[in-house]
């Protein structure tokens, strides 16, 4: 009877009892189930290719991320900063709509001129607390002075062909490659405009735009001279070549010397590439002739703009004389 007792005690209460009560559930069956192919790494949790694969990904939503936010800035109006640099933008007569002036700002020469040019422009002048205007810089970086400068209002690369075919001398474009400097896309424009230019062409992307630094560089040209944006630079080069254009790139180490250039009879597109980088491969093998600037053995390269404009000086010369 002890020994009954003594068991009756370690009977273990209903469903208490390890594993399973009744059958296995179809864990066995479903575990001898095929389940298919391995999947990649890169799609395996945890694994190193994983990760790259998402590191990867997640930098490319940021370059987009990016480059939406360059392009939104790019299209919407700019704030010049600055006493300095707003009188030199009105003495341009780069296109504002509205100048910004802080309450309190002490007012000097600069701050006065800054007036009377957008008061005979009929630019709107706006007193606003200097808290909104430093709301408005992000930076505050403008000693009581903005001037708002509306978006530039691009041509198309066909705008260009056609004003070339309008013009009583074969048309003449300069497109540029890899300049990301303002100012000497400002340069260039104003170069194009004083060597009897059609206009200018920029990439739209990993380029520089018209801003009012560039403006300002060109001395008031961007008013006169349109300056048209690429989708992609090599398909635009290619769709001048077949309305009749010759494309000539610019190069310290071009095959033809610029004292031996003699295509300018006809319509010419100027490719100028970076002082650093030069003229990006695809680009090259799309121009008809690549050109160089004889210079001194002490000098190893020019600056993008004046090498342009070194250029489009001869080509004026040589058709002038024809």
């Amino acid at each position: 009877m002890a020994g009954n007792s003594s068991r009756r005690g370690a009977v273990r209460k209903p469903g208490t009892k390890k594993g399973p009560v009744v059958g296995s559930g179809g864990q066995r069956r479903r575990g001898s189930e095929p389940r298919g192919s391995t999947p990649p790494a890169e799609m395996r949790y945890g694994h190193a290719a994983s990760k790259r694969a998402a590191a990867k990904a997640k930098e490319k939503q940021a370059r987009a991320a990016l480059e939406a936010s360059r392009k939104r800035s790019a299209e919407g109006p700019e704030l010049v900063l600055g006493r300095n640099a707003v009188v030199e933008c009105l003495r341009a007569g780069v296109p504002a709509t509205a100048l910004f002036i802080a309450v309190g700002t002490e007012a000097d020469e600069r701050l006065s001129e800054a007036v009377h040019y957008a008061g005979n422009e009929g630019i709107s002048i706006l007193e606003v607390p200097r808290t909104d205007l430093d709301k408005m810089t992000t930076n505050g970086m403008h000693q009581g002075v903005a001037l708002q400068v509306p978006p530039y209002k691009y041509a198309h690369p066909d705008d260009l062909i056609r004003l070339g075919r309008e013009s009583k001398a074969p048309g003449l474009v300069v497109a540029l490659d890899n300049i990301t400097d303002p100012r000497n896309l400002g340069a260039v424009v104003r170069s194009a405009a004083a060597f009897g230019g059609n206009g200018v062409v920029i990439p739209e992307r990993r380029s520089a735009s018209v801003t009012a630094v560039a403006w300002r560089t060109s001395a008031g040209a961007a008013a006169r001279l349109p300056v048209a944006r690429a989708t992609n630079l090599t398909r635009t080069l290619k769709h001048f070549q077949e309305n009749g254009y010759f494309v000539a790139g610019l190069d310290t180490e071009g095959a033809v010397s610029l004292d031996e250039f003699t295509s300018t009879d006809v319509p010419l597109l100027i490719v100028v590439g970076s002082e650093g980088k030069g003229l990006s491969r695809l680009v090259r093998e799309t121009c008809d002739v690549i050109v160089s600037v004889p210079m001194a053995k002490t000098v190893e390269s020019l600056n993008a703009s004046v090498a342009a404009g070194v250029v489009l000086a001869e080509i004026a010369r040589q058709r002038r004389q024809r």
